[in-house]
């Protein structure tokens, strides 16, 4: 059985999409991958681009010099 035959005879794969949390084809045929259509695609970039996607992270104190860790304690 050649590589063809075995991925062509593969069950397809479902992931949930990052969205909406629904079945989404993991696969090549899907171009929205691993999302499940272009309308979750668009809503996933555009809280990338207002910056919805942040790491938590405590503030620094305010009395630290900020840039060089030379100069922080």
């Amino acid at each position: 059985m050649t590589d063809t035959e075995k991925t062509t005879h593969a069950p397809p794969r479902y992931v949930p999409c990052p969205t909406c949390g629904g079945p989404s084809l993991f696969s090549p045929d899907n171009r929205f991958r691993p999302f499940c259509s272009e309308r979750c695609k668009q809503i996933d970039l555009g809280a990338w681009a207002s910056e919805e996607f942040r790491v938590p992270s405590e503030s620094p104190a305010q009395d630290n010099p900020y840039g060089d860790p030379k100069l922080e304690d």
